[in-house]
């Protein structure tokens, strides 16, 4: 990720970055809903201290009318089918050739395949004919894909399976790693088996954006996911699970950020050769992690026309994961999204790079400033 964002857009958009990234900047003013931070470092984890404080904070959340974190059951507002046909659980571990031809030795399970990225896409892309209100609710229980975009190992991942611990079934995990990294994790890790067949990604390249696709298509290929969120290896939390899960299956919006900035980092990085697909006042910016529903996730991985376009002109200091979704979504689908992001980032130092917190910063006042003074709207009103 690069530091795109200027002074006004820390004080505009830090409203967008609230769900799992923990680099977090006590000094901008948040000014919406934030389910998730980056940042936060293997350092940083505060199990050393005392487990219970994610969960066990004395915080009262305020949303529109029956929208609480209290007591939860999926049955609340979502249709849950008992009985249903879930993923198979069992793995095993083996050398597996990828589709770039790699060879690891790694754990393997559903997630894996030999498909290139084109019958992927085409294969997730398929949709079902028979449309009603009730579907796909009305037979199968609908879940989160979480979409890990990581390097290699997972420093935080003790704290990510307190946040899923009970919630089976509600959820599925999918990990894009560089396809070099042979690290594995326990059998009853709810990361085990996770692992989807990657590339090679690298930092302010285009094969970012073609990793976050490959993500989105991998989860797509299981129906009962409904939403999709882009994580990285320093995100966290901010909220328990079915908070999270509440509020992302009842929203009817999907969180991409897109805004317009007239700057170098904003409107200096679009190439006139886009033209007439995408003109200068449709070009947008936005921060690279997203949060969407079904049906943009399609859209998504099934277009072609401005996902090749920004390949081919988006390069050099042109940073794709910051401009090709939110231009996309702006042009196509920006009655459907909320032009924010769930998760919040520190941008206040100056550099490509947002800002972490070690051991000593994160405290409980840290995470309860990061959940709290802030509103947003929802599904059409004002919440805090």
């Amino acid at each position: 990720m690069k530091n795109n964002h200027n002074n006004h857009h820390l004080t505009r958009s830090s409203s967008t970055h609230k769900l799992l990234n923990s680099q977090i900047n006590l000094n901008n003013i948040i000014s919406c809903f934030v389910i998730f931070a980056l940042g936060i470092t293997i350092g940083s984890t505060f199990f050393g201290h005392d487990s219970s404080l994610y969960y066990n904070f004395p915080f009262t959340l305020k949303f529109i009318n029956n929208f609480s974190s209290s007591t939860f059951s999926p049955s609340d507002h979502i249709r849950v089918v008992k009985n249903e046909v879930t993923s198979i659980t069992s793995t095993i571990t083996s050398n597996v050739t990828t589709a770039n031809n790699m060879t690891i030795s790694m754990e393997t399970s559903l997630y894996m395949h030999t498909m290139e990225d084109e019958e992927l896409f085409w294969k997730a892309s398929m949709v079902p004919k028979i449309e009603g209100k009730d579907y796909p609710t009305k037979f199968v229980t609908p879940k989160i894909a979480f979409m890990f975009l990581v390097r290699g190992p997972l420093p935080l991942a003790l704290l990510w399976e307190k946040f899923f611990k009970g919630n089976e079934g509600l959820y599925s995990i999918y990990v894009h790693s560089h396809p070099s990294y042979n690290g594995t994790f326990a059998k009853n890790s709810v990361f085990h088996g996770r692992r989807v067949p990657s590339k090679v990604v690298e930092w302010g390249k285009f094969n970012m954006v073609e990793a976050e696709r490959r993500l989105l298509a991998n989860a797509l290929l299981d129906i009962s996911n409904q939403r999709f969120i882009l994580l990285s290896e320093s995100c966290i939390p901010l909220y328990n699970f079915s908070t999270v899960y509440k509020y992302l299956l009842n929203s009817s919006k999907s969180h991409v950020e897109a805004y317009d900035l007239a700057s170098p980092v904003g409107r200096g990085r679009y190439s006139h050769r886009m033209m007439p697909s995408v003109a200068l006042s449709q070009w947008r910016k936005g921060s690279q992690w997203f949060e969407m529903d079904r049906p943009l996730a399609l859209e998504v991985i099934s277009d072609q026309k401005y996902f090749q376009l920004f390949k081919k002109y988006c390069t050099h200091s042109c940073y794709g994961d910051e401009h090709y979704l939110p231009t996309f979504v702006s042009i196509k689908f920006w009655q459907s999204n909320s032009n924010r992001s769930l998760t919040w980032v520190n941008w206040s130092r100056n550099g490509p790079h947002p800002g972490e917190f070690q051991r000593p910063h994160v405290s409980p006042a840290l995470l309860f400033k990061l959940r709290n003074n802030s509103t947003c709207e929802y599904n059409g009103e004002k919440t805090k």
